[in-house]
């Protein structure tokens, strides 16, 4: 049976990924066990569990806030995550099998053949595509045999998913670069398949610093 305090800690966690808290905004324990309905036991589990996640900050005698976001941190993320993604790409291509191969070549045609805008509603981003997206990236790094990159990767992953959430949605070419990308794979490049991924995402990064709310733009 699922415990209160891991109920209290994912539906946080969920909330705070999909950015229904403002940056730098309060986090009051009474006001969360009400809200989640859980004792106070509970969110202050969770409320530390976060912490250590990098999801939330604690100040001394001042309780837990939202952690502030700002266009730098962003960029400092970025780059750290192109780093530790294209480590996990390194070894996915050395020791990457069939079943990779045929994993990866999947989740790009899924990505190739999902519309990034709602056919009803073409000013309507398709969150189907974005998750279509990072499940190609994903698939790209599977066959990565270092448990500890992908413990960093994850958790660099999340901090990214925060940002996505604040920033609006604007309409990329991004099927055509990942498909010189897949094929970089395939041939087993690591060198051209690395730079691919690399460019691409902190290409994404510059985009997404120009789409941050005003609110955003205040430095932590």
């Amino acid at each position: 049976m699922v415990s209160r305090t891991q109920i209290a800690y994912e539906q946080l966690r969920n909330e705070l990924l999909a950015c229904q808290f403002e940056p730098g905004q309060r986090l009051g324990i009474i006001d969360l066990c009400e809200h989640m309905n859980v004792s106070q036991g509970a969110v202050r589990e969770a409320l530390s569990r976060l912490t250590s996640e990098g999801l939330v900050e604690a100040e001394a005698q001042r309780g837990f806030r939202v952690p502030p976001v700002s266009a730098s941190d962003l960029w400092n993320l970025t780059t750290a995550r192109a780093e530790i993604d294209c480590l996990c790409l390194r070894r996915s291509i050395i020791v990457g099998d069939l079943d990779w191969e045929s994993h990866i070549v999947a989740a790009f045609h899924r990505l190739d053949n999902t519309p990034e805008y709602h056919n009803s509603d073409p000013s309507k981003f398709n969150t189907a595509f974005a998750a279509a997206h990072d499940q190609f990236q994903e698939a790209l790094i599977s066959a990565c045999d270092n448990p500890w990159l992908f413990r960093i990767r994850n958790t660099l992953y999340a901090q990214a998913k925060r940002y996505r959430g604040l920033s609006e949605s604007s309409k990329h070419e991004i099927c055509k670069e990942f498909k010189t990308l897949l094929n970089a794979c395939l041939n087993r490049d690591s060198n051209t398949a690395e730079k691919l991924l690399s460019e691409h995402m902190l290409n994404r990064a510059k985009t997404l610093m120009k789409h941050l709310p005003a609110a955003a733009e205040t430095a932590a």
